[in-house]
């Protein structure tokens, strides 16, 4: 194939004698996935041979690297500099990559444009690539500030996100620091307290003896402007943060003015009073939540509807989380969100399979695909379980590195880290750093060349098989919503004698006045089915018969 005429070229090589070529063809595959034509010579390249390339090759690139002895490396250098010179005088720019010890050396000899020492983030070396050195790499301008433009920067890798909020303000702060000094993360998702998800505007109904239960006891618009200003260095990250259980258009837009929140969280049937989180009744959030997507909709600000997994977490069937992920983006859409986050929650309930797992998330995303169109694009966010992990440190983290290159096979634009130490305390700002580390390596290895597990035939198998039960299941509320006004599935009343009657319901749902809870649910062959007192499973035809 002829080569693109716009496309720049890098000539790269192990110099000398030294013949470990790994970090190299990391770098220029990285080099490929940003529009270079990379020339790799190989291992043990002699000076005269790499500069006669990068002529012979019209590089606009040329990088070396050594990992032996700094010593003699640091001879090779001296004499490769010398060599190497009118490259540079006809402004080819040479690079260095190699060891720390190796690196420093590299440096005190003062001839490299820039040189590698395998401390830098991939955030680093896409820069390096686009064009943006070190230097200037350190603002607002170069690390996009809102969360579409970021996704669309840094394919093919996607955005890093985790939850963070400690019991005070100043060791929020002081967490969000170094994370983001570390460039750990591309999005800070804001762990609040529960008086400030719902008593924010509230003073009187908050209780001091809870504050900095569960998150950072915001109180004041300050407060979320103070966090925002802890964001203004290293990858200068996003913030976002709950949407709130009251006042939700009243805290939108503080949250925008304040810390520019990346996207808005919005449940559908939860954060309520049918799970202890909020004031309102069900039909009554339900139209809530349905007027805060109309607000970040006519503002083109992202929205996302974690509704599948609060249904996963608490041993819902498969189908139901199904169900939940088509109404989530079927209302997202009629409500004018443009740009939508699909959250997909693996490991929910514990005990499903990675295959299963695949399946039911496949099938969340193909029911919705004829939803999309020039004004409604789905983005995918993939996360693990957030009741999966075991208490065992090695274990836990075993447990991450494994989820999330299962997550790869879905190619997502945001991978939502849940912390290893989750099983045990809320994670630290050393914590989330560690959890970055372990989640950009294994999301390198996937994109390096992961196998295509989504073609296993019996993944296909489940996926169509949900898709055809979920089906059935949206019929049976479309018919109880009959004889009420306008669309069924985007009716606060209907949806909510959905729950009522049982049809999305819960085993841990059981004696809430809200909803039925009545559904028995066990993992078989991996999935989570609905289930008899027998232990057999129940079809969606059979479950929900009364209403077809």
């Amino acid at each position: 194939m002829k080569e693109k005429e716009f496309r720049k070229t890098i000539v790269a090589c192990a110099l000398g004698e030294c013949v470990h070529v790994a970090g190299i063809t990391n770098f220029l595959r990285l080099a490929e996935q940003t529009d270079w034509h990379t020339v790799f010579l190989g291992p043990a390249v002699s000076i005269e041979d790499a500069i006669q390339a990068a002529v012979e090759h019209k590089a606009n690139i040329l990088a070396v690297s050594y990992r032996l002895t700094p010593e003699t490396g640091e001879q090779l250098l001296a004499e490769f500099a010398e060599s190497a010179d009118h490259l540079k005088e006809n402004g080819v720019q040479i690079i260095f990559g190699g060891t720390p010890p190796v690196a420093e050396k590299a440096k005190n000899i003062g001839f490299f444009d820039y040189v590698f020492d395998g401390s830098e983030t991939i955030d680093d070396t896409l820069n390096y690539l686009r064009g943006t050195t070190a230097s200037k790499a350190n603002g607002s301008d170069t690390y996009p500030q809102s969360a579409i433009e970021r996704i669309v920067w840094k394919k093919p890798f996607p955005l890093l996100r985790h939850h963070f909020g400690q019991p005070t303000m100043a060791a929020t702060i002081a967490g969000i620091k170094k994370i983001s000094a570390a460039k750990a993360l591309d999005i800070i998702s804001l762990g609040i307290d529960q008086d400030a998800q719902e008593n924010f505007f509230h003073p009187e109904r908050q209780d001091v003896r809870k504050k900095g239960a569960g998150g950072v006891p915001v109180r004041t618009p300050k407060d979320y402007r103070m966090l925002f200003e802890a964001t203004r260095i290293g990858n200068f990250p996003l913030l976002r943060t709950y949407s709130g259980t009251d006042d939700f258009i009243q805290l939108a837009d503080m949250y925008v003015k304040t810390i520019n929140n990346a996207w808005a969280a919005i449940p559908i049937f939860w954060f309520n009073q049918m799970d202890g989180r909020g004031p309102w009744d069900l039909s009554g959030s339900i139209r809530e939540h349905q007027k805060a997507m109309v607000w970040y909709g006519k503002r083109n600000i992202p929205v996302e509807c974690n509704e599948p997994h609060h249904w996963g977490m608490r041993d819902a069937p498969d189908v139901i989380f199904v169900v939940s992920a088509y109404i989530s983006a079927y209302t997202a859409r009629y409500f004018g969100v443009k740009d939508y986050i699909a959250q997909m929650m693996f490991n929910s309930p514990p005990g499903t399979s990675d295959l299963m797992d695949l399946a039911k998330m496949q099938a969340s995303l193909e029911i919705c695909e004829p939803l999309i169109n020039n004004q409604f694009q789905i983005y995918r966010q993939t996360r693990t379980g957030l009741l999966s992990y075991p208490l065992d440190p090695n274990a836990a983290r075993a447990h991450l590195s494994a989820s999330i290159y299962t997550q790869m096979a879905l190619k997502p634009d945001i991978v939502h880290i849940v912390g290893h130490t989750e099983a045990h305390h809320a994670a630290t700002a050393d914590d989330i750093i560690d959890a970055s580390k372990m989640a950009q390596r294994v999301i390198e290895n996937a994109i390096n060349g992961q196998p295509d597990m989504l073609q296993d035939k019996k993944l296909q198998e489940r996926k169509n098989h949900l898709i055809r039960e979920a089906m059935v299941t949206i019929r049976a509320i479309q018919n109880i919503g009959i004889h009420q006004d306008g669309d069924p599935i985007l009716n606060a009343e209907c949806l909510s004698q959905a729950v009522i009657d049982g049809i999305l319901d819960a085993p841990h749902l059981k004696n809430n006045r809200y909803a039925k809870g009545e559904i028995r649910t066990a993992i078989i062959d991996g999935g989570c089915e609905a289930v008899d007192e027998k232990g057999e499973i129940i079809p969606e035809p059979e479950r929900l018969h009364s209403f077809l």
